[in-house]
């Protein structure tokens, strides 16, 4: 059942939707939370994931499904609540190349079909997904949401100006300075990968 018609189920009180919905995108929306405080406020991952989760559950009623999709509707929920959380808490920078590695590493040796690599390989994406969380850590919070709602949910500038509330240019300008601060901070790492800089 797609989401907009569980979502809709789960507003007449349907709660084994609310559960087929959570269950679909549970790690996603959580993934997204987390990369969008960062390690300075990983701490408050969890509460801010609950909070997107209650504020669906409110909003139950109010969802529209000829608006955006509901993927596109919980990721701007999320959006949301973390960056009331980053105004709140004064956020400041700081980078933790420990944390999430292992994840970054799983997916980028995913993404290139990778079997059985050599442990050199391995070192060498361990040390790229850890330069990665460095490199995002160290945008400024408004190009990171950009960045990461662009490539975690796959909305598109027009989708992220409306969702953003923000004009096109604006918010292209934001994807442009942290695709070309991403490349300049992960340097080396795109050299072997043919990618140009």
């Amino acid at each position: 059942m797609p989401d907009e018609d569980l979502m809709l189920a789960y507003a007449r009180g349907d709660t084994a939707a609310f559960d087929a919905l959570y269950a679909r995108h549970e790690a996603a929306l959580y993934r997204f939370v987390r990369r969008l405080l960062g390690a300075s406020l990983a701490a408050q991952a969890d509460e801010v994931f609950q909070d997107t989760w209650l504020r669906i559950v409110s909003a139950r009623t109010r969802f529209q499904p000829q608006g955006a999709a509901w993927r596109t509707w919980a990721f701007t929920i999320a959006h949301n609540a973390a960056m009331d959380r980053l105004r709140v808490s004064g956020r400041e920078v700081q980078t933790d190349t420990e944390a999430g590695g292992d994840e970054v590493l799983d997916h980028l040796m995913a993404s290139i079909d990778a079997v059985a690599p050599s442990s050199e390989d391995q070192a060498h994406w361990r040390a790229a997904g850890a330069q990665l969380l460095h490199c995002l850590e160290a945008l400024p919070h408004d190009q990171r949401a950009a960045f990461l709602l662009h490539h975690e949910d796959g909305a598109t500038v027009e989708d992220l100006a409306e969702r953003l509330a923000l004009p096109f240019e604006t918010v292209k300008s934001r994807l442009r300075y942290a695709i070309k601060k991403l490349r300049g901070c992960m340097g080396a790492y795109l050299t072997p990968m043919g990618v140009a800089q």
